[in-house]
């Protein structure tokens, strides 16, 4: 699909990997608006580019329904969806003293990476389905995040990886089901990237994260996830493929 003209829906666009796919998505002609938390940030970038911003809870089930329709109410029926919306947050299993992860904590990390995604998933294809063709064959586009933690995840990341693995597995029944009405649905599993949870470590640490990859030995730029998707987008036989974007790194355990 050409994305000039077209709505797209961008959660977690407001910064990282999120934010720099909102820019170039809008770069191209699409009509973005941002869904995020960070209202602060979400309102300027989508100034900057020239979006809309709503703030969202993606595991609101009503909250996400009416963003949408607000979405299309500005735009028409969004033809992109891009679901970057995400939290990382670190925890071991047992503590040193043995005690479990609490289950609330681990329960939050699913419901934001693998619900959230799934949320904005379903609720994008209701309204997709039966629109008009946007080409000759195809009625829209549906981009996860998925991470290499869903593959090799690692010591402290029970909770991350499981919702990751959870994003991934869910990239090929949800493909299959939704090809019925030409949506095509791909995951991208990215490496180390800079977004901003590593942007706040020092440049040594930074370095060292980035020489663990074999080619290109740094840290991936938001720039290069985006345009991953952009690439996608554009290639009408990538669908139900979760694609790895990371430099040939395999994660150790810790």
């Amino acid at each position: 699909m050409d994305v000039n003209g077209l709505g797209a829906i961008v959660t977690g666009g407001a910064s990282g990997l999120g934010g720099a796919t909102a820019a170039r998505l809008a770069k191209a002609g699409a009509k973005v608006t941002i869904l995020d938390r960070d209202s602060e940030r979400g309102e300027m970038h989508a100034a900057a580019i020239g979006g809309q911003f709503l703030s969202v809870d993606v595991t609101d089930e009503a909250a996400v329904g009416s963003a949408l329709d607000r979405a299309q109410e500005e735009n028409g029926v969004a033809r992109i969806l891009v679901n970057c919306a995400g939290v990382a947050t670190p925890g071991k299993i047992l503590s040193r003293e043995g005690s479990p992860l609490p289950l609330a904590d681990f329960a939050r990390v699913v419901s934001i990476n693998l619900i959230g995604t799934f949320n904005l998933l379903s609720q994008f294809s209701a309204r997709l389905h039966d629109a008009s063709l946007a080409n000759d064959e195809e009625r829209g586009v549906i981009v996860n995040t998925a991470s290499v933690a869903g593959y090799e995840g690692q010591i402290g990341q029970a909770a991350y990886a499981a919702s990751k693995g959870g994003v991934i597995g869910l990239t090929l029944p949800a493909a299959r089901e939704l090809a019925r009405y030409g949506i095509r649905v791909v995951a991208i599993a990215p490496g180390l990237f800079l977004t901003p949870m590593l942007e706040g470590l020092p440049q040594e640490a930074q370095a060292s994260l980035g020489g663990q990859v074999p080619f290109p030995a740094r840290l991936g730029r938001p720039e290069e996830y985006a345009l991953m998707v952009e690439q996608i987008i554009a290639n009408p036989m990538l669908n139900g493929e979760v694609i790895r974007l990371d430099g040939a790194i395999r994660m150790a355990p810790r």
